[in-house]
């Protein structure tokens, strides 16, 4: 399996089992120095690595202990939990984090904790006490903090926390990342507000919408169209909504990102067991293989390579079955698809979309080993990977935001920055010549070419063909 031709994204999450230091940094500076090592790495290899700042969002969690760090309930016992954050608890009453529990659980709801590994069912809701009572459905031992999920509750809390702007301003902008996965974000209100907070001297920085929860769901179409890409988040939507309905919401979710153009991210336990194993399961495999069937732009690691004893392998791996995965597509197909679906919704392609649809059309019918695009802001790239060509899509940028985010999360886009893109003809010539002599195109192979006829944002109006 060549990995070399992989077209599918990997984002993995950062933590100490990919640091790689012989000490850690102090716990204020752990963070910024992470992102420093990851820069000063990519820059020796001469890619351009695109920062993703993953925000926390409106978390629902249990409180401390009395006594000790985790406690034992018993199935068929009663718990109950109380709005007073301040109560240390034990296995008869426990604090909840969320002010409005009694206002918005219903007797007979269903409560998950720590991840679903304890479920309660609601028995009595004292309002003016702040308490409810509860049946405890499962034996269980959980420690303190651990997170609640209330499903199809619509939870009263902002999507935006004041923990949230801090991290986006002091943070985020401050060092300059390139995306902002925001959490449990539930209605197109909430991308705008995000949009608020980075103001526009980082407008540049774009948003990943986590969907997260049933409202979120409901609320799909209006979040695609206000934010610039979407993450399948399993873990917690698989909490909110029924398990077995998750991969329909996947599968849903990826096919309007494709015929939208917009980056999509699938995420949470797709190599799990590679946190402690060498080698993971065979339905993990298969797992990451139909996200990349499905259309996903990006698979995604997170405790596998943030503290996993394996994130080297596990890269490798995901690595090797995206390209197995992408063998098996029929491109050709997958384009008429993409066109045809875009033309349902919308009836016409704009000029650049039009220009992007007959680049890939030409590319798969010429049999292109590449096509080049000069993209100041990433759009008409964008519009190519949408399209699915199937080959690699260098794209020339002179922007470094640009080129991060283009090799980032869209599919098949790798990307090198130059100083200026106004002589086009000797830009693309340099660009064919490297890919000669690296192996990927031979003397004599069509190479598809997009550009404008000037070197400015939204002047993409030609595409051409050229021969190495």
């Amino acid at each position: 399996t060549n990995t070399a031709k992989r077209h599918t994204k990997i984002v993995c999450t950062l933590g100490p089992a990919c640091w790689q230091v012989e000490q850690l940094e102090d716990l204020m500076d752990g963070h910024k120095a992470c992102l420093d090592r990851l820069r000063q790495a990519a820059k020796n290899k001469g890619k351009n690595v695109g920062v993703l700042l993953d925000t926390k969002g409106p978390e629902i969690r249990s409180g401390f202990f009395a006594e000790g760090k985790k406690i034992q309930l018993v199935k068929g016992e009663k718990l109950i939990l109380t709005t007073d954050y301040d109560f240390k608890g034990d296995n008869k009453k426990l604090a909840c984090s969320y002010p409005s529990l009694c206002k918005s659980v219903t007797v007979g709801q269903k409560i998950l904790v720590a991840d679903g590994s304890l479920v309660l069912t609601v028995l009595s809701i004292e309002e003016a006490a702040g308490e409810i009572t509860c049946n405890i459905e499962n034996n269980a031992s959980i420690g303190e903090r651990k997170n609640m999920n209330l499903p199809g509750v619509v939870v009263d809390l902002p999507t935006l926390t004041d923990k949230d702007i801090h991290d986006i301003k002091e943070w985020g902008c401050k060092h300059d990342v390139d995306f902002i996965a925001a959490s449990f974000v539930r209605k197109a209100s909430d991308v705008t507000k995000i949009r608020e907070v980075l103001g526009d001297d980082h407008k540049n920085i774009q948003i990943i919408c986590k969907i997260e929860n049933q409202e979120g769901l409901e609320n799909f179409d209006e979040i695609l169209e206000a934010t610039d890409g979407i993450m399948v988040a399993r873990g917690d939507l698989g909490m909110e909504i029924p398990p077995e309905k998750v991969f329909l919401a996947q599968k849903m979710m990826i096919a309007k990102c494709n015929v939208a153009g917009k980056p999509v991210i699938t995420a949470t336990q797709m190599l799990e067991s590679m946190i402690v194993n060498p080698r993971p399961t065979r339905a993990e495999c298969s797992d990451v293989a139909n996200a990349v069937l499905d259309g996903t732009d990006c698979v995604m690691l997170s405790g596998e390579t943030a503290g996993g004893e394996h994130p080297s392998a596990a890269v490798e791996i995901m690595s090797r079955t995206c390209v197995e995965a992408e063998s098996a597509v029929n491109f050709n197909d997958l384009y008429q698809t993409v066109r045809n679906a875009t033309l349902d919704k919308s009836g016409t392609l704009s000029t650049s979309e039009s220009i992007a649809s007959s680049a890939v059309k030409t590319a798969i019918d010429v049999d292109s080993k590449v096509i080049i695009v000069c993209s100041e802001s990433g759009r008409t790239a964008r519009q190519i990977a949408k399209f699915r060509p199937g080959r690699p899509i260098a794209v020339l940028t002179t922007s470094p935001t640009t080129a991060r985010q283009c090799y980032g999360v869209l599919r098949g886009c790798r990307a090198q920055i130059l100083p200026s893109l106004e002589a086009t003809d000797k830009i693309v010539d340099e660009t064919i010549a490297a890919f000669t002599k690296e192996g990927t195109i031979a003397k004599g192979d069509a190479v598809v070419v997009v550009h404008g006829t000037s070197a400015r944002t939204g002047a993409t109006n030609t595409m051409r063909i050229q021969y190495a």
